[in-house]
């Protein structure tokens, strides 16, 4: 079937393309931007005027609950393909991490029989995600895994994350390392300050992340491997992944949504449904991250999707489950980020397509002749909802993403 999406504003981050074109797609490719090629008679036709088209999302960080909730992959990858996002990282941890060449097959496969989103699964980078011997690497890159990843903190023993980068350089592998150290974070919920203080919360400082950063630093300046850095959270951080990009160090980052938008003060009086990992803030380190994705220190923003049963979130606030929703609120937030912040919209687009993108080394997140049409949408003009040539099904349970309510409406001029 040929198709043409005719008088939309094309936006393309990765050409740093933004003005009027038609878009022509013949057989689920994209053929041509601008003119139509020689001969094309469209079966169907787009009127885009005052839509924005874009490439679809590439989402850093979401977790699908497979393998462990049977049938969650494909509610989720649907969620996501109705929130724009066509690209999804799953984290490994899952239940059970994925440690095995089984378990990626089995999940890769689920993910074609579900047609959602597309799947780019991270192994696990040490054996059940224990931090003690390395998984096997080698072969789970070779069966689909984009990248290796240790969730929650550094590896307790450093001298295991050492051997493991001194391995993925060899492979020219890339490691994704959440930047917390474990014996400093504790048993923490909130972030350390007036708020945690005042409510009598368990805290994390900064320095559990800052002194994890200067770890992984002077593991790369001895090994020379890639790290992407999940979730950054702390302006200390921002500052030292600064440093670390002008020194040179093959390193890019990430930042959930929430903390672009939310800070320790939301938590208001025990609020559960802002029990986050990593903890939101203050709103210094608000602002810091929002300086880092203005002036590229940070690389992308992810949702950092983590859905969590009514349940678990009714619990007291240091007992209940971290984590929220936010596949469908992803592209909103993005664009009331921009908005409040007076971000080019190729800029910010780019943070949620191009830019995670690069960091996969995947030819997606764009619009270029030969790309398919599930990399494509169009945006209407309030950037809250999506006129998409794919439907996709919403998730219907799980905790609320909390930055919507206090983010309010969104403005993509």
């Amino acid at each position: 079937m040929k198709f043409a999406i005719r008088n939309g504003r094309v936006i393309d981050p990765a050409s740093k393309f933004d003005g009027r074109a038609d878009v022509f797609l013949d057989d689920g490719r994209i053929v041509a931007i601008g003119a139509a090629p020689a001969q094309f008679s469209a079966d169907g036709t787009l009127d885009a005027t005052g839509l924005i088209v874009a490439p679809g999302l590439v989402d850093l960080c979401a977790r699908l609950r497979e393998p462990g909730v049977d049938g969650a992959l494909k509610v989720e990858s649907h969620a996501a393909l109705a929130g724009g996002i066509t690209g999804v990282v799953c984290p490994p941890d899952t239940d059970p991490p994925l440690d095995e060449p089984g378990l990626i097959r089995m999940l890769r496969q689920r993910s074609r029989e579900a047609a959602g989103a597309r799947l780019y699964p991270l192994g696990a980078l040490t054996a059940g995600l224990a931090g003690e011997a390395l998984a096997e690497i080698e072969t789970l890159a070779e069966v689909g895994c984009v990248a290796f990843a240790h969730t929650g903190s550094l590896p307790h023993d450093n001298s295991v994350l050492l051997q493991a980068m001194r391995y993925a350089r060899t492979f020219d592998l890339p490691i994704w390392l959440r930047p917390v150290e474990d014996t400093l974070a504790g048993r923490g919920v909130a972030a350390a300050g007036a708020v945690a203080s005042r409510l009598g919360l368990p805290s994390i400082p900064e320095v559990a992340e800052t002194v994890a950063l200067h770890t992984v630093f002077e593991l790369q300046r001895s090994t020379g491997a890639r790290v992407h850095l999940c979730r950054l959270s702390s302006s200390g951080g921002v500052e030292l992944v600064r440093r670390a990009k002008r020194e040179g160090l093959p390193v890019t980052c990430d930042v959930g949504i929430h903390h672009v938008h939310l800070i320790d003060v939301d938590i208001g009086y025990f609020d559960s449904n802002f029990r986050l990992d990593p903890p939101l803030r203050s709103g210094r380190d608000r602002d810091a991250i929002r300086v880092g994705l203005a002036d590229g220190t940070i690389d992308a923003i992810c949702s950092d999707h983590t859905p969590v049963d009514a349940d678990a979130k009714l619990l007291p606030f240091d007992e209940a489950a971290p984590g929220a929703t936010a596949l469908e609120t992803l592209l909103p937030l993005v664009l009331k980020w921009a908005s409040e912040n007076k971000i080019p919209m190729l800029d910010a687009l780019g943070k949620v397509s191009s830019k995670p993108a690069q960091i996969l080394a995947e030819p997606t997140g764009r619009l270029a002749v030969g790309a398919e049409r599930v990399e494509l949408l169009s945006l209407l003009p309030r950037g809250g909802a999506i006129a998409r040539m794919e439907t996709g099904s919403r998730t219907g349970r799980g905790s609320a993403c909390p930055a919507v309510d206090r983010a309010g409406p969104t403005d993509s001029r």
